[in-house]
């Protein structure tokens, strides 16, 4: 495992066989004269998976050929899809999550996906579909770089912390200015199966080896800590991911696809585009369950979860 370090800025690659051109200065690269699908070869696809891991998040402008279907066959190049554990597919779809705003609202608020369960997902691949005329980007930060810049007392507390990860949440928080019926419709559907997973607070890349960290709203509590004290360290935290260095804003354009790498960033749809329409899909690929710093793996809380955990493997 070869461990990357951040002395570089989110610079181009020279060995790269793709046109590569950063977006922002610590995370985020456009990648330019790709048409994606399930036909690419190996090796772009491979330099695909690479950038990604690079530069967290990467972009591909006009894709206009590309459907459900396309973007399904794509996205089982990169590795395994996986449908939402609580949320239906979109329609006609085998495991897309159809993100339709078009009622004005959406969920607005810093998270890794579906880190409520161990073996949360790898990577995410987002398809715009109708994109507001203003309003509607979406935030990405970075997990690795908000994890070196830590002070080292602060960096001694988390290598060996410990949290608790919920989709039992304040949905209210998330759906900010929706009304009450709409928050409970999301609520019943997204926690119609309540998960709670204890992950580290530091996690180590799989590939990379980089040590991200492994926050965001799903976080219910530090183990160890109280109630009001994990509020308070978590605050504190996520100003660390999401400061304005460690981030990186997409304009959305109509037929965008939008990847990242789930293990080592956070994101945040921005709710500015009052009642005008906004329709994303999303595929998701398959993650594995994460390592501590000492080795240690993630495990459900919740037994059933974990007896379905031992048992694969």
């Amino acid at each position: 495992m070869t461990v990357i370090t951040h002395d570089f800025v989110n610079a181009r690659e020279a060995d790269s066989p793709l046109d590569i051109v950063p977006v922002a200065g610590r995370i985020g690269a456009e990648i330019r004269g790709i048409r994606l699908s399930g036909d690419l070869d190996d090796a772009t696809v491979a330099a695909i998976r690479a950038a990604l891991i690079r530069h967290k998040v990467i972009f591909f402008r006009d894709q206009i050929h590309l459907d459900d279907a396309g973007q399904e066959a794509f996205a089982a190049r990169l590795g395994e899809p996986v449908a939402h554990p609580t949320v239906p597919v979109a329609e006609g779809s085998r495991f897309l999550l159809d993100l339709d705003s078009k009622e004005g609202y959406a969920a607005s608020s810093w998270h890794t996906d579906v880190t409520f369960v161990p073996a949360y997902p790898e990577a995410s691949i987002l398809r715009a579909i109708n994109i507001p005329e203003a309003g509607g980007d979406t935030l990405w930060a970075n997990g690795v770089t908000a994890y070196e810049e830590l002070p080292d007392a602060l960096k001694t507390l988390v290598d060996n912390l410990w949290a608790v990860h919920t989709n039992d949440y304040d949905y209210a928080s998330a759906f900010a200015n929706a009304p009450t019926d709409r928050i409970n419709y999301h609520k019943e559907i997204f926690a119609s199966t309540v998960y709670e997973t204890e992950h580290p607070v530091v996690r180590v890349h799989p590939e990379s080896g980089e040590r991200a960290l492994l926050v965001g709203h799903f976080v219910k509590k530090f183990v160890g800590l109280s109630g009001p004290d994990s509020q308070r360290l978590l605050a504190i935290l996520q100003e660390h991911v999401t400061k304005p260095e460690n981030t990186v804003r997409w304009r959305w354009r109509a037929n965008d696809v939008a990847i990242w790498d789930n293990r080592s960033t956070q994101h945040r749809a921005i709710a500015d585009f009052g009642l005008q329409r906004r329709t994303l899909r999303r595929a998701t690929i398959a993650g594995d369950v994460p390592i501590a710093i000492d080795g240690s793996r993630s495990r459900a809380i919740v037994p059933d979860q974990q007896q379905t955990l031992e048992a694969a493997e």
